[in-house]
């Protein structure tokens, strides 16, 4: 179980630094995306998926900054990016986040920044997984409303209030089990959406293809959620999910970047590798 810190994207919970410490934002970069920034609509917002990727050093923070640093200290020079205006809780996913943290977070940024937040995988997964993800037993708490209500949605709304964006229930790949069934998933989906406090938006993201079907889609409608669309190589390509949610009623395009179709996961990561020139690593991932 990872540190509900906000994790490196890649390479675990940084190791702990000496208070006090800040992080610089890399200035000439920042000034090189203002008039980027300004072009673009106020309602699109770029994020990526963490703060505390140290291969963004020299992109969004200055190229001395500590790495070690940028997991506790590194939101607030993130933050001042002119292109990034939100950014995910990934951390979240693993274990909950308690309210104090996320209040913390929310005193870091402007008021138009936008944190999504992963509701636990203690709710969105069906199984329990031991080190590896190896499935252990079946999850009590999977789909549980009270759970979700406790862990993740008072939090999210007593913590970031305006500058909560999105509660997000990603679904990892949940096995054969559920996915020859979709309907009997939409169903326990739309039970759950409806036993959730009003207030925040909730989104939805599946990792397996044979769950795309309409069924998920009216469990969306009745629900009140929105769908979180996926580049992932487990998933259709973005215009066939787009035409699947078309007709939901209008809220927020979610979409997050992740993985394209001929790469893995090994080799994006060795892509972005601190130890490449900056040069040559990839752009910010969107959330």
């Amino acid at each position: 179980m990872k540190s509900s810190n906000q994790p490196d994207l890649f390479a675990g919970t940084p190791d702990a630094v000496p208070e006090p410490v800040s992080v610089e934002p890399a200035r000439d970069a920042r000034t090189q995306a203002r008039a980027l920034a300004d072009a673009l609509p106020d309602r699109l917002r770029l994020g990526t998926s963490s703060w505390s990727f140290p291969g963004r050093l020299g992109l969004i923070y200055a190229p001395t900054a500590n790495p070690r640093a940028l997991s506790r200290h590194g939101l607030r020079a993130y933050a001042q990016h002119p292109l990034l205006r939100t950014v995910g809780v990934d951390s979240a996913y693993h274990a909950p986040v308690p309210t104090e943290r996320l209040r913390a977070y929310a005193e870091q940024v402007p008021e138009d920044f936008r944190f999504p937040v992963k509701m636990p995988a203690a709710i969105t997964d069906a199984v329990v997984r031991a080190d590896g993800g190896r499935p252990v037993e079946a999850n009590p708490g999977f789909l549980d409303p009270g759970r979700a209500t406790a862990q993740s949605v008072r939090p999210f709304v007593e913590g970031l209030g305006m500058r909560g964006g999105v509660l997000l229930l990603q679904f990892p790949p949940l096995g054969e089990t559920i996915t020859a069934d979709p309907r009997r998933f939409a169903e326990d989906l739309y039970r759950f959406l409806r036993r959730l406090p009003n207030g925040p938006c909730y989104a939805v993201e599946v990792r397996d293809r044979e769950l795309l079907t309409r069924d998920p889609v009216e469990a969306l409608r009745h629900g009140g959620a929105q769908a979180a669309l996926s580049l992932h190589p487990r998933l259709p390509a973005l215009d066939r999910q787009q035409a699947l949610f078309a007709d939901l009623p209008p809220g927020p395009l979610v979409l997050r970047w992740m993985l394209r179709a001929n790469r893995g996961y090994t080799e994006a990561r060795n892509l972005i590798n601190p130890s490449t020139d900056c040069t040559n690593r990839t752009r910010p991932r969107a959330t």
